[in-house]
């Protein structure tokens, strides 16, 4: 009877103990600042490269916008047709303007077209298969009183995507940022 006592006792006692044991583990906050960390780290890292790479797109397609609207201006006061610029020439003309930023040599596309009316203009992209079709680029810069669209097409790569790919709009994982001007050249000669 009194080893049945002991038995039940001893095993009451370590019930109390691990209980007891149980709510000190429970009550210390030694590790808890490294714990909550870790369960915010990673969500957070990945916001912030994601803001990070969608403010470049930005910046990227900012940059663009700016070298088309200076180097359009070559073509819009004939500078362009006078001094017969070839495509080549105008790119340079174009990645003089963007600086560091992305292999503009490569990576930037210039398209140059004229039309005889605002209405017979197009600024569509030319797309075959979800990519932009580099074979379409063309350079006509107009002459006095010709309406021409000046675009520049830079497929920038996306890094980060968060939930789902909806800053890439292209195949591949990659951004078409795209420039425009479209104008009048003036009555130069």
């Amino acid at each position: 009877m009194i080893e049945i006592v002991r038995t039940t006792v001893a095993v009451r006692a370590r019930q109390v103990f691990a209980f007891a044991s149980m709510r000190s583990f429970v009550r210390r906050q030694d590790g808890a600042t490294a714990v909550e960390f870790a369960l915010v780290a990673a969500p957070f890292l990945a916001l912030i490269f994601a803001i990070l790479e969608t403010a470049f797109v930005f910046f990227a397609g900012q940059t663009l916008e700016a070298a088309v609207a200076n180097t359009s201006r070559l073509i819009m006061t004939g500078q362009a047709q006078t001094t017969g610029l070839s495509q080549t020439t105008f790119k340079n003309s174009v990645c003089g303007q963007i600086v560091g930023l992305f292999d503009c040599q490569n990576g930037v596309y210039v398209n140059v077209q004229n039309y005889s009316a605002f209405a017979s203009a197009s600024t569509t992209p030319p797309y075959n298969n979800g990519q932009l079709d580099t074979s379409k680029m063309v350079y006509q810069p107009g002459g006095p009183g010709d309406v021409v669209v000046v675009s520049l097409y830079y497929q920038w790569p996306i890094y980060i995507s968060l939930f789902n790919n909806s800053l890439a709009n292209q195949s591949g994982n990659n951004r078409l940022l795209i420039a425009t001007a479209a104008f009048r050249n003036e009555p130069y000669q």
